[in-house]
């Protein structure tokens, strides 16, 4: 066994245990056999066992890249011992196994482009942090997301939150966000929000039924509660389409920036577990356009950055929120990577 073979094994195996402390042990299961079982006399073992870049790292990430096929071949129906065994009926790792022989040339493909999840959870966190905002600001919002996938997060004020107790957004959607709360509510303020706007640099758009049932194949399969969400959102968002366009953070986000704000209104940057996945030369531009933007704020047309991303060591997925003019930086949070639960600091 060369280096990069026991360096694509050992990502697997990594994978698998951060899912079993993220409470999914079938997908657990599902990696600890690929990095058992992954032969180099198939398509995808000889191209993972050849891949030039970190395997583990956000952007390349091929352990997620390959669970996520095999997610979307046991719901497709197309391997019969595969899908059973995702359901628990069956051996999951002999279905795995075989079905990595058996549909080689399908799950390859798979290994083409990153995973691309959109955790309508997440959503909870960005609605909590728009109140402290309104609280310092009573202004409408102009939202601008960064990676903003299908625009599910974007989409937020289609939802019902309970946010330690507080009820806050649509009261009549179909989709409530209540994550376990540790701590006291955010401020029980209005979000209000007038315009709504998004970049990725592989938008997914939900017409496409295909798209639809690649999303939610990255979602874990041993999370029903996850996947019921998605479903929920994205039929929001085929009702609500989302404005998202094609591009570079940086580049779009410059672009917007540059334009005067509205007065009356407060532009909010944001973006959850996606600046992680820009590359440091689009992170320096946005954090410059951000900076040059704040530097010209004024009372009447604030602005401010929210994020939800994995904090530097990698300890704790952090919610932040710089305000301007006033320049206030406030650690809101910390919080599971899904939202799931929030331990509200501010």
């Amino acid at each position: 066994m060369n280096e990069k073979e026991s360096e694509i094994r050992a990502a697997f195996r990594q994978q698998a245990e951060f899912c079993r402390t993220m409470k999914s042990p079938l997908t657990a299961s599902i990696l600890d056999t690929i990095a058992e079982k992954l032969s180099g006399d198939t398509a995808i073992g000889r191209r993972l066992f050849a891949w030039e870049g970190d395997p583990s790292s956000g952007a390349d990430n091929v352990t997620l890249r390959l669970s996520g096929g095999l997610h979307a071949l046991a719901r497709s129906g197309e391997d019969e011992a595969l899908s059973a065994a995702y359901v628990g009926e069956g051996d999951i790792a002999e279905a795995v196994a075989s079905a990595l022989v058996d549909h080689d040339a399908t799950l390859e493909t798979w290994l083409d482009s990153p995973p691309q999840t959109n955790e309508v959870g997440r959503a909870a966190a960005v609605m909590a942090g728009l109140m402290v905002a309104a609280s310092r600001h009573e202004l409408p919002f102009d939202l601008l997301e960064l990676g903003a996938s299908a625009g599910l997060v974007l989409n937020l004020a289609r939802y019902r939150y309970d946010l330690g107790g507080l009820e806050a957004g649509e009261l009549t959607s179909p989709l409530l966000l209540a994550p376990e709360w540790k701590g006291n509510p955010p401020p029980d303020s209005d979000v209000t929000i007038v315009t709504q706007r998004g970049v990725d640099l592989s938008p997914v758009y939900l017409s496409d039924p295909a798209a639809v049932e690649r999303l939610i194949a990255y979602v874990w399969p041993d999370q029903p509660e996850r996947i019921a969400r998605v479903e929920i959102a994205i039929g929001l968002a085929r009702a609500f389409p989302p404005a998202i366009v094609p591009g570079r953070a940086g580049d779009w986000l410059e672009t917007r920036l540059a334009r005067p704000a509205a007065e009356g209104v407060m532009r909010i940057v944001f973006h959850t577990i996606a600046f992680q996945y820009f590359p440091v030369e689009e992170q320096q531009r946005v954090r410059a356009a951000i900076e040059q933007a704040g530097a010209e704020a004024t009372e009447t047309r604030p602005l401010g950055w929210l994020s939800l991303e994995m904090n530097k060591a990698k300890t704790a997925c952090e919610l932040r929120l710089k305000l301007w003019p006033s320049g206030e930086e406030i650690h809101l949070a910390n919080a599971h990577p899904h939202a799931t639960w929030i331990d509200w600091l501010a």
